[in-house]
């Protein structure tokens, strides 16, 4: 099969298109024909080497859609049955989505109920299930002044998709490191724009709920500006920091504020169904910004580390 193999940390020409054995099934693990990927920021910070636990040589790619090739658990999983992965150790600990067939444990394949076409689907799993269990952790009621951090990004997009149907009276803030992509922001249906310079918001808004899609790196200017009784729910990693250093809840937190986070891991059937569901009832336009060719991985790295990266990458198999 072909597949993008990474031998060694590096920029994205690390990323090598080649031939591999197709896995063989065992125990306990089903064989994907994977159809298309998401393409993450966490991939191309394994693929820099930021990443310890994962050893290389690999096959990135933490999230895939397809369809069962070969079943260990014919009842659950036949073949031919449509598919969804995402997280765990994919990609990290085992091979990923990064190839034509990706061998997964049988407790991290979802079969799905969906008529998305397989490039549309391919921009989903991760993004939008993301996006949707911290629509859900932020409990909008539908009259909120709503803030994302880290508004360009492919989850930033998909969350406002997400809210914007299902609670039009909303107003949603976007937020930006470059004031040129201020127009793409609105044109995509966001309210208002503020541009974030070094971590830091050119505002004094403050808001009743916060998505922060920057983290850590962000959290202490995010706090200045939530509302008393807000709800921030920190997803996201794009500012590079995995930790708040000396966090003090009693003196950090803003006034009678709440603290939530999500993370993809917490998946399974039912939940990435209902995500699908919510998405078909709606009629979410989830289809992707950019759309490459496996054989084009480096360019599909290349794009999503620019700066003129904005909202979901997709990847597919040829």
């Amino acid at each position: 099969m072909k597949a993008i193999v990474i031998y060694e940390a590096g920029g994205p020409e690390k990323l090598i298109y080649t031939d591999v054995p197709t896995p063989k099934v065992k125990p306990g693990w089903s064989l994907v024909r994977v159809m298309g990927r998401g393409v993450n920021h966490s991939e191309i910070f394994t693929r820099d080497g930021q990443s310890p636990s994962v050893k290389f040589p690999r096959i990135l790619g933490i999230e895939c859609v397809g369809m069962i090739a070969g079943s260990t658990d014919p009842e659950r999983l036949p073949e031919g049955c449509k598919v969804i992965s995402i997280m765990g150790e994919m990609g990290r600990a085992f091979d990923g989505g990064y190839a034509e067939y990706a061998l997964l444990p049988n407790d991290q394949i979802y079969p799905v109920d969906t008529d998305l076409p397989w490039e549309i689907l391919a921009a989903v799993p991760e993004t939008y299930y993301t996006a949707f269990g911290s629509m859900k952790n932020m409990r909008i009621r539908g009259d909120e002044r709503i803030l994302v951090r880290g508004g360009t990004s492919g989850v930033g997009i998909a969350f406002l998709r997400l809210v914007k149907v299902g609670f039009p009276d909303a107003v949603v803030t976007g937020t930006t490191r470059r004031a040129d992509k201020r127009q793409q922001l609105l044109d995509a249906g966001f309210d208002a724009v503020i541009v974030d310079a070094d971590n830091v918001l050119q505002t004094k808004e403050r808001y009743d709920r916060v998505l922060d899609l920057i983290g850590p790196a962000a959290l202490r200017d995010t706090f200045a500006h939530t509302a008393p009784e807000g709800i921030i729910c920190v997803t996201g990693l794009l500012g590079g920091r995995w930790t708040l250093d000396d966090f003090d809840p009693l003196e950090d937190m803003p006034t009678d504020a709440y603290l939530t986070a999500f993370h993809s891991g917490n998946a399974n059937e039912a939940k990435l169904q209902e995500m699908l569901d919510f998405v078909k009832t709606y009629s979410v336009d989830v289809k992707p910004e950019k759309v490459f060719q496996l054989s084009e991985m480096r360019k599909a790295h290349e794009y999503l580390g620019s700066s003129r990266s904005f909202g979901k990458v997709v990847v597919m198999s040829e």
